[in-house]
Order: C-alpha cells, then sequence, then structure tokens
C-alpha cells in the first residue's frame, strides 16, 4: 500500500539541458484498466531519451507535461486487470514510454500492462536496469536481423557504447569472434572483451577479412563502408545513428547493397514476455554480469543526464530510485 499520494519525478514542457533538470513534486497517477502501477526501483539512460530532451520535445506529438523514460524496472503495486500480483519484480520498456505518455524518471510509473514484463532473476536493480532496452536491441539485432551463430565472426562497429558491449557480451557467450571498432584512440582498451580491437578511421573495407555478421551502430554515415567490408553471403544490421547520420540521401539499393549481401534493420519497439525472458534467462545461464559504467541516485539526475550529454561515462548509465 501506498502511504504518500505524492512522488519526485523529472517533468519536461520544452527543450531542457541537463544542468537545469530538477526534480518535481506530484501526484502519484492513479490506475486505471489495462495498466498497471510500478514502483521503479531503477532505470537505464538512453540517446532516445537525450534527443527528446534537447529538441525532440518540440513536436506536437509528445504528450507535454512528459516525464520523460522508456525502460525501468521495479515492483508491481497495482497491478489492476492485468494478472500481475503486488509486489511482483518486472521490467518495462518501449511501447510509447516517455513520449506518448509518462516514463520512468519517477519514483512510480503507470504503465500499459502489454509492456511490462515478468523478470524472474537474481540480478541486483542496478544490474537489471542495464538490461531492458540495452539487451533487448542487441538481443533482437544479434539473433532477428542477424541470426548469429557460434561460427560466425562478428564485426560490432561503434562498440564502445553500452549496446556495443551487450553485443559482445551475448556474441562471446556464443563463442563468435568478435570484431569490435571505436574512432576514438583512447577508447580502445574498453574493448578488452572482443577478439580483435580495431580503430575506425571510416574505411574498413579491404583491411579485415572473413566477417560474416555485422551490427552497425554507427549508422548511415559508415552504412556503405560496413556493407563492402563483410564476405558474400553476410548480413548488415543497421540498428544505431552513432554518426549523427539519420538518413540516406538518393539511396539506390542496386549500388548500394554489394551482390550477395543482405542488409537489415531492427527498431526496438516490439519487446514481448517470451524474449524478456529469454534474455534474463541467457544472463544467468552464462553467468554474465551487464555492464555498468555508472550508477547514480534519483537526487542527482541532472549529474546523471549531464554526464552523458558530455560523455563522461564509458557504458550504460543507471539511476536507482
Amino acid at each position: 500500500m501506498i502511504m504518500d499520494k505524492k512522488m519526485k519525478a523529472v517533468v519536461l514542457t520544452e527543450p531542457t539541458d541537463a544542468d537545469k533538470v530538477t526534480l518535481t513534486e506530484m501526484e502519484i497517477p492513479e490506475v486505471k484498466p489495462g495498466w498497471v502501477l510500478v514502483k521503479v526501483r531503477a532505470f537505464g539512460l538512453n540517446h532516445s531519451e537525450q534527443i527528446l530532451r534537447l529538441n525532440e520535445i518540440r513536436a506536437d506529438y509528445i504528450q507535454k507535461p512528459i516525464i520523460p523514460g522508456i525502460e525501468c524496472v521495479g515492483e508491481i503495486v497495482d497491478p489492476s486487470d492485468s494478472g500481475f500480483a503486488v509486489g511482483q519484480k518486472v521490467a518495462a520498456l518501449m511501447g510509447g514510454m516517455g513520449r506518448s505518455f509518462h516514463g520512468s524518471y519517477a519514483e512510480y510509473a503507470l504503465l500499459p500492462a502489454h509492456h511490462v514484463f515478468e523478470t524472474d532473476t537474481a540480478l541486483s536493480w542496478e544490474q537489471m536496469a542495464a538490461v531492458p532496452e540495452t539487451w533487448f536491441t542487441a538481443w533482437g539485432s544479434l539473433f532477428e536481423c542477424l541470426q548469429l551463430k557460434a561460427e560466425d565472426t562478428l564485426l560490432v562497429r561503434g562498440a564502445t557504447c553500452a549496446l556495443g558491449y551487450a553485443a559482445i557480451q551475448i556474441a562471446k557467450a556464443l563463442r563468435c569472434k568478435v570484431i569490435a571498432t571505436t574512432h576514438r584512440k583512447n577508447k580502445l582498451t574498453l574493448l578488452h572483451d572482443a577478439d580483435e580491437a580495431i580503430l575506425d578511421t571510416g574505411e574498413l573495407a579491404g583491411t579485415i577479412h572473413g566477417v560474416t555478421k555485422a551490427l552497425e551502430l554507427v549508422g548511415p554515415k559508415t552504412l556503405s563502408d560496413t556493407l563492402r567490408t563483410v564476405e558474400k553471403g553476410g548480413i548488415v544490421c543497421n540498428t544505431g545513428v552513432l554518426g549523427g547520420v539519420y538518413t540516406l540521401n538518393n539511396f539506390d539499393p542496386i549500388k548500394f547493397i554489394p551482390n550477395g549481401v543482405y542488409l537489415t534493420g531492427f527498431f526496438s519497439n516490439y519487446p514481448t514476455q517470451d524474449i524478456m525472458q529469454d534474455i534474463f534467462r541467457f544472463i544467468e545461464d552464462h553467468e554474465i554480469t551487464p555492464k555498468i559504467g555508472a550508477a547514480y541516485p534519483f537526487g542527482r539526475i541532472s549529474e546523471a543526464l549531464y554526464d552523458m550529454d558530455h560523455h563522461k561515462v564509458n557504458g550504460k548509465i543507471v539511476v536507482t530510485v
């Protein structure tokens, strides 16, 4: 039972720099059919939330005021008509969180039951918070899109990000050979889990060989080169846009995609209970510790966002509530 009717949350109405983010006191949302009330224990920070906070919030399709946050882990406080039980440990992600309705930068979150998933895991709240969006995206990219197998050689381009680290952990657990890249020389040592760490000059084609699958996290900026780097019969999955280029102008698939190479992409808006269950089981079966770059208490959310904006943390930033 909730004794207090108030909660603290980050509430945005306009573009807001990290150092201007504050906690606001507001009413705990009332539960309604089809939705569940979750006591947020921790959440991860994501690049898409930064885009929302600094620019996208201007868009008419964003509900304002809005509590941002596209993922969280926590406990069911009020299950409504969902079939969940009070106190049940859950993870939630996507489905409009932090854009169409209030998200996870809060002590409590009212979330649609179909995007809340039971999580049977021994991981701590902090470790759990590093998983939902990051690992779901890595999992879908590697298995649904790249059809990754143990015999593959995987190229992770733009690997020094939370998604890159997760992809490397998954691939190495499968015993794949992993080649990982970064365009910053001082970050090469961060890729020690990969079999080979390469400084990315922007032109990899012809310099590495034997790549059968490639996870493109830099995005359209280097996609053409990545397509020419994989072997014939190889698959490239474009999942990230770290390069800051979001679309391909005058895209001609006949000339752009080399003969015998396959291009796909992963959009992480459709998690399911089965997939989330598979991810947490995989983590435990392979005794993997999800990588956390830094963890901050909720009262220091402004500092956490500032450090994300200024690239001060290598890997996933987690906020504990």
